[in-house]
């Protein structure tokens, strides 16, 4: 067998089967490329699901990294350390927030903002014990944890891991009236993506984001915005809310806060709402380590420019220019996203987004499929255009468009 063939079979033999990557192993990766075990490069046009908005092995990252850990890596939360609050602090300056709660993971992030909206709902709110309800939207998808899959209205996410967490209300997405209708007094929060990334990348009608912040604002509701894949840059603004000057009560990050070196997320509020939990009542080891902190300091910095900002939104009118002349020709049926997001759904007589994925793979792209024949292009902001265009270059070889 050649090395990526007894790399993936030693793989599938020793690990569970919760994925199904592409036939690829990766053994190093640089900017927007990537080198397998047989030293064939690779164009990624993934980013890590948009962990890797700044590219691998972003230098400015990968410093601020060795520096911490030649200091501190680990305190806990039992002792301060000497870059938790700078953290917190540019965060929050970032969000244009007072308070920032940090955590691990994105699925991390996303417990901590229902934690959060519960105990507000009970103590601020006034809402009876055990009767706070979350309007969330159909097709989401912010994790994997039992409580998340349990609104979930994807049958994979879902199906075999109840009983499911109750207090979750799911309304179709983009659908202000049934979001109201779906209101009563005991709703606390409603819990949305601005743009909803593992559904194919969908935009939600223009108005209704404003309509969901003005719902909430006049029903006493708290808006929490998922933007673990859609901020911090990806969509050419540092929030896809600020596309529709939107600002909610709460931002959930992660991904690319971590700048794809180590995982980094946090639930980022007002004194007011962060302000209901006290010592002992939420908590995580690893959250905000000095190691986690010394580069999402750094991804804070390199935002503070807007340069990465400015390169999604021009690159991103170009993919999108590009491959909007991609329909009306039999191969792409659509094309939606903001920056550089894009989800294309390809026609599927020419097969499913696993079988063109695997195909752009074969001519040295790689792209993840969702959802049938929808495949999601996401590259680092620092991808060139040249680079961009020879990766459609390879897609419309694949399309024959």
């Amino acid at each position: 067998m050649s090395t990526t063939e007894t790399a993936i079979a030693s793989a599938e033999a020793h690990s569970a089967h919760n994925y199904h990557p592409l036939p690829v192993v990766v053994a190093s990766a640089e900017g927007a490329w990537m080198t397998d075990v047989e030293g064939r490069r690779y164009l990624d046009l993934l980013a890590g699901y948009s962990a890797l908005n700044f590219g691998h092995g972003n230098r400015r990252l990968i410093d601020a990294a060795k520096a911490q850990l030649d200091r501190v890596t680990l305190t806990s939360r039992a002792f301060h350390h000497d870059r938790f609050a700078d953290f917190c602090t540019e965060l929050a300056a970032l969000c244009g927030m007072e308070t920032v709660l940090p955590m691990n993971t994105g699925a991390e992030a996303v417990e901590t903002a229902v934690k959060t909206a519960r105990k507000w709902g009970y103590r601020i709110k006034g809402v009876p014990d055990g009767m706070a309800k979350i309007i969330v939207a159909s097709d989401n998808f912010h994790g994997r944890t039992t409580t998340i899959v349990s609104f979930s209205t994807d049958p994979e996410a879902r199906a075999d891991f109840g009983p499911y967490t109750p207090g979750f209300e799911i309304v179709p997405y983009g659908d202000l009236t049934a979001m109201r209708e779906a209101m009563t007094e005991n709703t606390v929060a409603v819990l949305i993506e601005p743009i909803q990334g593992e559904a194919g990348v969908l935009v939600p009608p223009a108005g209704y984001l404003p309509g969901v912040r003005e719902l909430t604002r006049e029903r006493n509701v708290l808006f929490i915005a998922d933007e673990i894949q859609s901020g911090l840059g990806r969509t050419g603004k540092t929030f896809a809310l600020d596309h529709e000057g939107v600002v909610p009560d709460m931002y959930v990050l992660g991904k690319a806060l971590g700048g794809g070196v180590v995982p980094v997320s946090a639930v980022v509020s007002s004194a007011d709402v962060l302000g209901v939990f006290r010592p002992g009542e939420h908590g995580s080891t690893f959250g905000g380590n000095p190691l986690a902190c010394a580069v999402a300091l750094e991804v804070i910095a390199m935002l503070r420019t807007g340069e990465y900002q400015e390169r999604a939104a021009e690159l991103g009118d170009h993919l999108h220019r590009e491959l909007g002349l991609l329909t009306g020709g039999g191969a792409v049926e659509s094309v939606r996203g903001r920056g550089l997001w894009a989800g294309v759904d390809i026609a599927p007589a020419l097969g499913t987004g696993r079988e063109i994925s695997e195909k752009l793979m074969e001519l040295g792209v790689l792209v993840k499929d969702t959802h049938g024949s929808t495949i999601r292009i996401a590259p680092p902001l620092v991808i060139s255009k040249e680079d961009l265009d020879w990766g459609l270059d390879r897609l419309r070889a694949v399309l024959n468009a």
